[in-house]
């Protein structure tokens, strides 16, 4: 049951990045064809406005559709408002960080001003200066690297912890989506937004974007199937050589 939480938190934690780039969308004005928790076919729907809000059959995460008629098209709109829908995600995690940091501070040294409006907000520093600084290991040592067999594996052990566990390994996980999308690599929302800024400098370099964006695709997802080979060698098989 333990895993399970953890399982159900990641992707709680999944949908709420995603729920920060359809609020970012509506901010920008981008039309929003559809917003889905879940993927596959559709059990569930309604439609408000011009979206439509879907509850689909497989319950992993979920994703925001701009209104577009191809590829292209969605690129046409203004750098900046692509780099507001880009930051949405982000800003989400983020958002839900500091929210879990001020309860974790109200559960272990009561209410107080500053546990709930001042100290998360240098806490998410320091959290984000420990993250930076290993940030090195992605590239040099990903043997070290967890995927999401690796991260249910651990995070087992917090949700057994109690409350307060649960809510370190929420703020963990928040920073991590946060920081690792902000990483200037496509198909990220960092690699998006640095095409965007690119595309200010020079229209032409927007013509990169297709093939970098597929070349990223493939290198994540090959990371992806390492991680996780490691993972069920290290936490299934318990194979650590």
């Amino acid at each position: 049951m333990n895993y399970l939480a953890v399982f159900i938190l990641i992707n709680l934690l999944i949908l709420a990045h995603e729920f920060g780039h359809l609020i970012a969308a509506k901010l920008s004005k981008i039309p929003i064809e559809r917003f889905s928790v879940g993927f596959g076919p559709k059990l569930w729907s309604f439609k408000k406005g011009r979206t439509e809000y879907r509850l689909s059959a497989l319950p992993i995460a979920g994703y925001v559709l701009p209104e577009v008629e191809d590829f292209d098209d969605f690129f046409q709109t203004p750098p900046s408002r692509q780099i507001i829908f880009a930051l949405g995600g982000p800003a989400a995690n983020i958002i839900l960080s500091i929210i879990c940091l001020a309860v974790l501070n109200i559960i272990t040294t009561g209410f107080s001003f500053y546990g709930i409006f001042i100290h998360p907000f240098v806490q998410l520093i320091n959290i984000t200066f420990q993250f930076l600084s290993a940030l090195p290991a992605l590239f040099t040592s990903p043997s070290q690297l967890s995927g999401v067999v690796g991260v249910v594996a651990i995070g087992g052990q917090f949700v057994a912890a109690g409350l307060s566990s649960i809510l370190q390994f929420a703020i963990i996980l928040n920073i991590n989506l946060a920081l690792l999308n902000l990483l200037p690599l496509p198909p990220l929302d960092g690699g998006k937004i640095l095409f965007c800024l690119l595309e200010k400098i020079h229209r032409s370099l927007a013509r990169l974007r297709l093939p970098v964006m597929v070349t990223g695709w493939l290198l994540i997802l090959s990371l992806i199937c390492y991680i996780t080979v490691l993972d069920v060698c290290k936490h299934i098989l318990k194979i650590y050589a």
